[in-house]
């Protein structure tokens, strides 16, 4: 006697976020490079959005359009903060180094108040590397 097995309840694949998850990760996506930079002296502040754009890009097109967004922005911090290291020999480069880090925290505080209402974040002045 052979039995039929039952289909599963869930279609395979990965399990879609929910709303308060989607917001929660998309709000880490833009605040977590804050914490990440400050712990390694703003270099690797773009790996939070990418880890959370590599982990959830299939789980929710919420959160991985604004971690991509985020990453794209980071990128585009860290070559500002590498032209601020080139040129700090003749001064100016502390100065870009304080308004990229200035810049980076007002826009992060932005993006992560947008995305906590539900809605789509775009940084004004990002280099769109990763689509």
């Amino acid at each position: 006697m052979t039995q039929t097995p039952t289909p599963p309840d869930q279609p395979y694949g990965p399990r879609p976020l929910s709303q308060s998850d989607e917001r929660t990760w998309a709000i880490f996506a833009h605040i977590g490079p804050l914490i990440v930079a400050a712990l390694s002296a703003g270099t690797l502040g773009f790996l939070a959005p990418l880890i959370i754009w590599l982990l959830l890009r299939d789980r929710s097109a919420f959160v991985a359009d604004q971690a991509k967004e985020a990453l794209n922005f980071q990128i585009t911090l860290l070559i500002g903060v590498v032209i601020g290291w080139v040129t700090v020999a003749i001064l100016i480069g502390w100065l870009i180094i304080a308004a990229v880090w200035v810049t980076g925290l007002v826009l992060a505080i932005i993006a992560a108040i947008t995305v906590n209402r539900y809605e789509l974040y775009r940084y004004p002045i990002i280099l769109r590397m990763v689509r």
